[in-house]
C-alpha cells in the first residue's frame, strides 16, 4: 500500500502490484473513456533493477531507500511506522541506520534509489515483488473499509459496497477499490466526488493521489459514506479518531468476470537487489529476532494483521 502501481514498491498505494494491474486490466476491458486514461496515468519508467551488492551492503551501515512524502509509512521526520521498523532492523543487525531520501512519492524509491545503488534496502514491499529479492514476510494485512462507528456498518466483504444508502466512497486512485466500485455499479456515480478530492487534476502523465489522512477525514466529516484503502494507509488516522471510526478488513478477493482474481490481502517484506544474497540472509535472520518488536510497532500503529499463510503475495 502507495501512478501505475505496477511500479510501486509498497502496497500500499500503496499498493498493491497484482491488484493494481488487475484493476487496470478491468478498466481496459470495460472500455470506458473515463478509465482508459488511468492505464497510462502517472506511469513511472521502470528500467531493469540493478543487481548485486553495493559498496555499502556488507558494511556497518544499513542504507535504507525511503520517501520523504509517504506518510504514514515514511517521512523526513522519521515518524512513519516503516521508519520505526527500519530502526529496529538496523539495531538488530548491529548496524547504523542511514537513509537515502527520495524527495518524491514512494513509487520512485526503487528506480531512483535501489537501482542506482545509492541505498540497499526498501522497507515494506510486497512479498515476491518480481523486481527484487524479498525477505521473509514480517506481516500480512488487507484492504479495509473505514466507516463511522455510529453508522454500525457491518460489511466485511467487498460486495458490501453495493449496499443501500452507500453512494459516496473515498478511495485512493489506481487501487483495487476502483474495481470493487465498478463491479458494484457505483464507480461512475462516484467519479465527480473522487476527482474533487484531487481538484479535478488529470491522471494523464502525472502522479496524483488522495492522501490517506484525507480519506479518513472525509468519512469523519460525513462527506463520504465509506473509505476503502489498504489498511496500513489509514490505520493511524482511524486510531487517532478515538473510536469515532471503525477499520474493518475486507475478507474476500474480487473474482473478475474473466476468471482472474484481484487479491486484497498482501504479505509485506523487506526488499533488496537481486543477487545481494548475503544482505538478504542477514535481514531474514534479523526479522526473526525482531518479530516481537515489529509486532508491537504494528499494534501501536493500529494496523490489523492476518496470519502469514504464504510467501508469494
Amino acid at each position: 500500500m502507495r501512478a501505475n502501481l505496477a511500479s510501486h514498491p509498497l502496497s500500499a498505494l500503496r499498493r498493491r502490484i497484482t491488484a493494481s494491474l488487475a484493476c487496470l486490466a478491468f478498466a481496459a476491458a470495460a472500455g470506458a473513456a473515463s478509465t482508459a486514461a488511468a492505464q497510462t496515468a502517472g506511469q513511472v519508467p521502470v528500467p531493469p533493477t540493478a543487481e548485486g551488492p553495493s559498496a555499502t551492503s556488507q558494511g556497518d551501515v544499513l542504507k535504507v531507500c525511503a520517501s520523504t512524502k509517504e506518510a504514514p509509512y515514511s517521512t523526513k521526520a522519521e515518524d512513519g511506522f516503516e521508519n520505526r521498523i527500519a530502526e529496529v532492523l538496523a539495531e538488530t543487525m548491529g548496524r547504523t541506520l542511514e537513509y537515502e531520501w527520495i524527495e518524491r512519492p514512494a513509487i520512485y524509491v526503487v528506480r531512483d534509489g535501489l537501482s542506482k545503488k545509492t541505498c540497499d534496502v526498501v522497507i515494506g514491499v510486497d512479498a515476491g515483488d518480481e523486481r527484487l529479492a524479498t525477505s521473509r514476510p514480517y506481516y500480512r494485512t488487507a484492504y479495509a473499509f473505514v466507516s463511522r462507528t455510529d453508522e454500525k456498518f457491518a460489511g466485511s466483504r467487498w460486495q458490501d459496497v453495493g449496499g443501500e444508502g452507500l453512494s459516496r466512497f473515498a478511495t485512493r486512485l489506481y487501487s483495487p477499490a476502483e474495481t470493487m466500485l465498478k463491479y458494484s455499479g457505483k464507480y461512475e456515480d462516484n467519479l465527480a466526488y473522487l476527482y474533487g478530492l484531487v481538484n479535478f487534476k488529470s491522471r494523464r502523465n502525472q502522479y496524483i493521489d488522495v492522501a490517506p489522512d484525507r480519506l479518513v477525514q472525509e468519512v469523519r466529516d460525513k462527506n463520504a459514506d465509506l473509505a476503502i484503502a489498504f489498511a496500513p494507509d489509514v490505520a493511524r488516522y482511524v486510531k487517532e479518531a478515538g473510536g469515532d471510526l471503525t477499520l474493518t478488513l475486507i475478507t474476500n478477493d474480487v473474482e473478475r468476470s474473466d476468471g482472474e482474481t484481484v487479491e486484497l490481502q498482501y504479505s509485506q517484506s523487506v526488499g533488496v537487489r537481486k543477487g545481494d544474497e548475503a544482505l538478504l540472509a542477514e535481514i531474514d535472520d534479523a526479522l526473526g529476532q525482531a518479530s516481537g518488536k515489529i509486532g508491537a510497532i504494528l499494534d501501536e500503529e493500529g494496523i490489523p494483521t492476518l496470519p502469514i499463510e504464504d510467501q508469494t503475495n
